[in-house]
């Protein structure tokens, strides 16, 4: 569905433009502190301020206009299948799940246990049937890997279980381009990869105001390859950042600036997005709060920063400190993927399959998740207003006293007007209690044990066979789940 314009706006205009002021006073006075000495060389010839001293890098209001102004402002992650392209930057909202936790809700056990290779390819598969998830985040740790093993493996198993955009974080350079060589085997090339990349590739600076060598290696590298990426900051109010609201907010968004900017200077034009994963902590038990609403408040707020910039927007919603799928975990979960959605942001990650600050996922929440996003995605829709949709000639047809149920006009609508749920109980008590009293976990329950396993009946994935027997030749270190 396409969205109507966005309905929340957590900032007026006269905030917006004064904390992108106070970022770019950041950068222009305190700086980034760069800890590569060829990028500070590369910074320095670009333009930039640099101090080799304190490796700190400052950017002029003149050198980061025109660095932002180099950004595009819109671009598509692409799917394998045409079908799910995600058009970053066109005005849609677009849903991905979260990534890269090390525990998993077992719901057969009733337990956590941690996440393996397996899971990789289970997460995929179900956000490859789930319609309202658009693409795929690497969602979890293979423990049963070995480092080395994680990226290659990861990106393979999400490519053979979805033919959605598959994104993903990379710890170290050669982590990223065995992921390149991999989806350019894929995509046919890696012209062919660079025209409709595949992939994309998540990095993070460190707050406050610190990029490492490690990030700014794979930060070059999916530049100058065509990669979509974005570096995206992750201030905890309160500990890496100010506890106030507004000056996380500055702080993140000159990093998140720093990071567009950077892109650039390695390569011009780089398709690179806004990151926002701003968070707080309780400040009465210092416990990480991931799930709280000024979590949503300060994403809901990062949307307005990176569109006063013009480009596109990675940001975060979805997430919560419960521990199960519960009364906690809806209201938290669907108070920042709301917020965050209605302030209009190009992409919401964290947004399906998450508990646990962020920490663990749950195979059901998926399902629930994607319910619920369904929801959020018919709001955005609006309310159609014209002619036909107004009723004038079926009210005047059907007249005092009628009714509407066997009208043409009714028949007409009644699929595109409403979200219809799949797991929500929408029966009767009776009819509910004859049916065993079910809800929506027992029910999200089913729908995994249903998709995984018509999956295990495909036990080689979706890509060609003769495609995935060229994968392992070319690369050994490919694992079967």
């Amino acid at each position: 569905m396409k969205r109507s314009a966005p309905y929340c706006r957590i900032l007026l205009p006269e905030h917006v433009r004064r904390i992108d002021q106070t970022g770019r006073r950041i950068l222009e006075e305190i700086g980034i502190r760069v800890l590569d000495s060829t990028c500070l060389d590369i910074m320095r010839a670009a333009g930039a301020q640099v101090d080799s001293g304190t490796q700190t890098v400052r950017f002029g209001a003149d050198i980061l206009d025109e660095l932002l102004g180099n950004a595009p402002s819109r671009f598509t992650l692409c799917s394998r299948d045409s079908r799910n392209d995600v058009d970053l930057g066109g005005g849609r909202v677009y849903f991905a799940n979260g990534g890269r936790v090390f525990r998993i809700l077992d719901m057969s056990t009733g337990g956590y246990r941690p996440t393996i290779l397996r899971d990789v390819a289970h997460t995929a598969t179900l956000v490859n049937h789930l319609e309202h998830i658009d693409f795929y985040i690497i969602a979890c740790q293979a423990h049963d890997l070995p480092p080395q093993g994680y990226h290659l493996n990861d990106f393979f198993q999400a490519l053979n279980h979805t033919t959605k955009h598959v994104m993903g974080g990379c710890d170290d350079l050669e982590g990223v381009r065995q992921v390149w060589e991999l989806a350019s085997l894929i995509a046919g090339g890696e012209n062919s990869l660079r025209d409709r990349p595949l992939i994309s590739v998540i990095t993070n600076p460190m707050s406050p105001l610190t990029i490492d060598s490690n990030t700014l290696s794979i930060l070059g590298f999916c530049a100058s390859h065509g990669i979509p990426v974005t570096c995206a900051p992750a201030p905890i109010a309160g500990a890496t950042s100010p506890a106030t609201l507004a000056g996380t907010l500055a702080q993140m968004h000159a990093e998140a600036l720093a990071g567009v900017a950077i892109a650039q200077v390695l390569a011009p034009g780089a398709r690179v997005l806004y990151g926002a994963v701003p968070t707080n902590m309780d400040m009465r038990t210092m416990e990480f709060t991931m799930g709280s609403v000024e979590m949503g408040m300060m994403n809901a707020a990062a949307v307005q920063l990176a569109g006063s910039c013009h480009i596109p927007i990675y940001a975060t919603g979805g997430v919560t400190e419960a521990k199960r799928p519960d009364i906690q975990a809806g209201f938290e979960k669907n108070f920042s993927n709301l917020m965050v959605a209605m302030s209009g942001a190009d992409c919401v990650h964290m947004a399906a399959g998450m508990l646990d600050s962020g920490n663990s996922i749950s195979y059901e929440h998926f399902a629930i998740d994607n319910e619920n996003i369904g929801m959020i995605k018919r709001i955005l829709a609006g309310i159609a207003v014209n002619e036909d949709t107004l009723g004038f000639d079926v009210i005047e047809s059907v007249g005092p006293g009628g009714a509407y149920v066997m009208e043409e006009h009714t028949v007409k609508h009644m699929m595109s007007e409403y979200f219809y749920p799949q797991l929500s109980v929408r029966s009767n008590f009776d009819i509910w209690e004859e049916r065993g009293r079910p809800d929506m976990l027992s029910r999200s329950h089913e729908l995994v044990r249903q998709v995984l396993s018509e999956c295990e009946d495909c036990q080689e994935g979706l890509l060609d066979f003769d495609l995935i027997n060229q994968i392992r030749e070319r690369f050994p270190g490919i694992r079967n789940v």
